[in-house]
């Protein structure tokens, strides 16, 4: 019988010998490397204030999605608490500018880093990108520090030597090392991604660490692994190059400023391929373009195929966005298309992404509830954001109750019941309880028996007398 490995991603990071890549050409040591660098890594810990409120009657508890659950916890009293949290992060100035994961410093309070283990200070977030997951911060002070260089990643081969220096769970500078074992990885974290996949473990701790090559440049910020709990030996960096153009759009700007296009991309199958009597599946697929974007004034079309972007070729849809976030914004560039079964092009000047439509959160639909006239109550569809919440089976369908009027001839339901039958049928829309429930009138049935969930998430079973 096999045994399925289950994995989940852990933002933290990387590091140690696999034992089975050693090989006559091993470095003899590490030693001298390893001593030049430690001084340019840092130890950073953060505080991060909580606020949570108490049940102000202790005594009470009310089942999920009560309505008096959310009353009651205005009323309570606020508590705060303090949590704090650890990563690392590499010097990249004398004057003490650190580049770290986002992830690392989100929503902290107070910032301390430590450096070459001994001395602490405070420092300041400089700038932040939740979207690439990179953070610069300033040590206040005055010393001066030692720093490193950014090295080039797009000559970083799988199979090269690497070290990685960081704080695994809050023990101080730790030296790990492997190999690069993979590149252009994408795990779903972040909007653009392009990883450097290593061998070394990676621990809590780790994350915002610098990944060196062996003279002594930083090719990768360690940012993830692939876990089942603890270190396997499958990490994620993301690639210095990229990461270095984040840095210096913080340092000059405190912002990001990404290249737009406005379209939607997806992959070009094999099918898709075929049907446009295109060579094979490359390029990305246009499904859809943002009204006004650079990409509508400049002529691009649903179902056109981007084969190239400003002279580079898109091998995979993934590679577009991360090609066209790097590009300058207002800069003109030429890009091929296919249409039409063949190929043609076009000039587009780029948007700013930041100040973009696509960029704006969109704000949630209001989900629209549906009167029951006979049982006077109000329903609105089960979604999947009330499956995940409530940890329902996949699948699950029915309608969520939403309010009941006092003269309601059900005695037994309440606000957030979930009815997913009725009459033995399964229960979909509103629609569906509304047809069932005249039919039931029209053959002079007078009772119906519903099926819910009850706001324990318990099945019951629920008889209605209808007027």
């Amino acid at each position: 019988m096999k045994k399925i490995l289950k994995f989940s991603l852990v933002l933290l990071v990387l590091f140690n010998i696999n034992t089975a890549s050693i090989s006559s050409n091993t470095p003899s040591s590490f030693a001298d490397l390893a001593e030049q660098l430690m001084p340019s890594v840092v130890n950073i810990s953060t505080t991060t204030t909580v606020v949570t409120k108490t049940n102000p009657f202790p005594n009470f508890q009310f089942p999920p999605g009560s309505p008096f659950e959310d009353m009651f916890k205005e009323f309570g009293t606020p508590q705060e608490r303090k949590a704090s949290a650890l990563g690392s992060g590499f010097i990249i100035d004398k004057n003490g500018t650190v580049v770290t994961n986002n992830h690392v410093i989100k929503d902290a309070d107070d910032i301390l880093v430590r450096v070459n283990g001994d001395k602490e200070y405070k420092a300041k977030i400089i700038g932040k990108d939740p979207l690439s997951d990179i953070a610069v911060l300033k040590i206040d002070s005055d010393d001066t520090f030692k720093p490193v260089k950014f090295g080039n990643s797009d000559i970083a081969r799988i199979g090269d030597w690497v070290l990685a220096i960081g704080n695994p769970f809050g023990l101080g500078g730790t030296v790990t090392s492997g190999i690069i074992s993979a590149r252009n990885r994408s795990l779903g974290l972040s909007r653009y991604e392009d990883f450097i996949q290593t061998d070394a473990s990676i621990n809590q701790g780790n994350s915002g660490g610098p990944l060196f090559n062996m003279d002594g440049e930083v090719v990768g910020v360690n940012t993830a692994i692939l876990s089942q709990g603890g270190s396997i030996g499958i990490g994620f960096a993301i690639p210095s190059n990229n990461a270095k153009q984040v840095v210096d759009q913080l340092i000059k700007y405190g912002e990001t400023k990404r290249g737009w296009l406005g379209v939607r991309i997806q992959d070009v199958t094999k099918e898709i391929a075929e049907a446009e009597k295109l060579d094979e599946p490359r390029g990305a697929l246009v499904s859809s373009v943002s009204p006004g974007s650079p990409s509508e004034k400049g002529g691009i079309k649903a179902g056109d195929i981007i084969l190239e972007f400003n002279g580079t070729l898109i091998k995979q849809m993934k590679e577009l966005p991360i090609i066209v976030a790097q590009t300058e914004v207002g800069k003109t560039v030429r890009v091929k298309i296919w249409r039409n079964k063949k190929e043609i092009y076009k000039k587009i000047k780029l948007g700013r992404l930041e100040t973009s439509s696509d960029f704006k959160p969109k704000k949630p639909k209001a989900l629209k509830s549906s009167i029951i006239e006979d049982l006077k109550i109000e329903v609105r569809p089960l979604n999947n954001d009330d499956i995940e919440k409530r940890k329902l089976p996949e699948g699950t369908t029915g309608v969520v109750i939403t309010s009941i009027d006092p003269e309601s001839p059900i005695k037994n339901l309440f606000v957030n019941n979930i009815i997913i039958e009725a009459q033995k049928k399964k229960i979909k829309t509103p629609g569906d309880l509304q047809n069932i429930i005249k039919s039931s009138l029209v053959s002079k049935n007078k009772s119906i028996l519903v099926v819910i969930y009850n706001n324990e998430n318990q099945i019951s079973y629920i008889g209605i007398k209808l007027k």
